[in-house]
Order: C-alpha cells, then structure tokens, then sequence
C-alpha cells in the first residue's frame, strides 16, 4: 500500500506518520547488482497544511544489503534521511495530484531515496580491494648463475652496422 495522506485530516491540526513501506511500493527499479533494498522503509513523519502547500518533515530509513565495488564482501548501508523536508505545492503549476482529498507521497519519498544511494558502496572508506596474488606475474629465476640473454626482435637490429 503506498503512503497515502488525507488532506481532510491535516485541516484542525498536524498529524504524525509512522510505520513501514514495503519496497514493492516503492517502485525502485535498481539496475545496480551491487545494491539491494529487501527491507521495508521506515518512515516517522509529521504533515502539515501551510496556505497552499503541504509541508512532510521527518525521518526515512532504508536498510540495504550491497557489495564492495573493491573487494566484492557483503555489508550492510542504512539509507539515512534523518531531517528530511518536503514542501508539496497544492496550487499552481506545480501541484500535486489529489484524489478524493488525498495525496500519494510514494514518488516524492522515492526521488529522494534514489538521490541518497551509494554510487560505489564500499564497505570500509579504507577498503584495500581483492587480496594481491602472483598471478600474471613473472618469477624471477632462481639460482646464482647468468642467466641467457634470450633474443629479440630487436637483436638483429644491434647487430646493424650503420655509416655515419
């Protein structure tokens, strides 16, 4: 069910907006297969009327599971928005849509929510990335011997005698 505020319900006095949204409801569309929302939204909200408009303050929280663009382990990332402010237009060009006395708040959480994500999560600020091995990397020979000059393409150059 989307967060839905009737505005009949704000005419006396604020009211208080508490509970979860399902992350369904929010709609995401995350293409990142780093970052993952499996948890609801908390949300702790409280609405008011102002002259033409409609004023949300508050707090969101969205715990996500994500991956460490540097080192690829798992950890968690609480989205924070703890003083979230939101002044919805009722009037004028840009005013929301209401419907039998009600507004959706769902897209304006959501837009807000997307703008907090990690863009690269990483799971230490400091995180040193995938352990270093000797893979690709050439081993020095061993022994105390010369070891044989091997040939080149560049070796029949040298050999060139050339005039000045």
């Amino acid at each position: 069910m989307p967060l839905i505020i009737n505005l009949r319900h704000l005419e006396a006095h604020s009211l208080k907006l508490k509970g979860e949204l399902p992350v369904a409801d929010l709609d995401l569309d995350l293409r990142d297969e780093l970052i993952r929302a499996e948890q609801p939204l908390q949300y702790d909200l409280e609405a008011m009327l102002m002259e033409e408009g409609l004023l949300l303050q508050g707090r969101l929280l969205l715990p996500l599971h994500c991956e460490c663009v540097r080192c690829l382990k798992p950890f968690e990332f609480q989205l924070a928005l703890g003083q979230w402010a939101q002044l919805l237009a009722l009037a004028g060009e840009d005013k929301v849509s209401v419907v039998n006395d009600c507004v959706d708040l769902t897209p304006f959480v959501r837009e807000d929510i997307l703008l907090e994500f990690p863009q690269h999560p990483l799971c230490k600020t400091d995180c040193s990335g995938l352990p270093k091995t000797l893979i690709g990397k050439v081993k020095k020979p061993s022994g105390t011997g010369q070891t044989k000059q091997q040939s080149s393409a560049w070796a029949a150059l040298d050999k060139l005698k050339l005039k000045n």
